[in-house]
């Protein structure tokens, strides 16, 4: 390939192969399964303060600690569990976020019995279809909005932690529920078709 005929990304997917393949494949996709949905609100918790390639190198540490995100398995978690995913090096070892997951599966499940699944309650945020930006560059890209605002303060009525707007609204683009890939990116094109 000559380098007119590169393929143009989101500036922030860079060279690295682990953050291009979740920006080429995953980053932007509308997602509706729920165990898929409790994985991303999970990791993005757990990015706070960090970089997401550093999220990204740990998901499958994630995956097995956290029983595939199996909100029910991990809602059962005890003080001993906790305490053993404390001293896994695979994961964030923090008390705090450690604690959140466990207490976000709890209120997970109440979501889901409430509104029959997690995907169900989620997407009434954005009138069940995804938010279609066309922002030129990344500077662009808003922190939050009134929509993750309102995600995010309903989030945490229900008892999850985690979950402030900036939070919600890396989550929202991580799980398609906005397209924020930039308009120059071979993404953009293909998820608003």
């Amino acid at each position: 390939m000559n380098e007119k005929s590169e393929i143009v990304r989101c500036v922030w997917a860079g060279s690295d192969p682990l953050y291009r393949g979740y920006h080429d494949l995953e980053w932007g996709v509308p997602v509706h399964d729920d165990r898929l949905l409790f994985e991303f609100l999970t990791l993005e918790g757990a990015q706070a303060g960090l970089s997401w390639i550093t999220i990204l190198r740990k998901r499958e540490a994630y995956r097995s600690a956290f029983a595939g995100f199996d909100p029910a398995v991990v809602a059962a978690f005890d003080d001993t569990r906790q305490a053993e995913l404390l001293t896994n090096a695979g994961i964030v070892r923090n008390r705090l976020k450690i604690a959140s997951t466990i207490g976000n599966a709890r209120a997970f499940l109440a979501v889901q019995e409430e509104f029959g699944s997690f995907d169900a309650y989620l997407w009434r945020f954005v009138e069940g279809k995804p938010i279609r930006n066309a922002w030129n560059s990344l500077a662009q890209l808003p922190a939050s909005t009134p929509v993750s605002d309102a995600m995010s303060r309903d989030l945490k009525k229900r008892g999850f932690r985690f979950v402030g707007s900036t939070i919600c609204y890396a989550f929202m683009q991580a799980v398609g529920m906005v397209n924020d890939h930039t308009s120059e990116c071979f993404r953009w094109q293909e998820l608003s078709a």
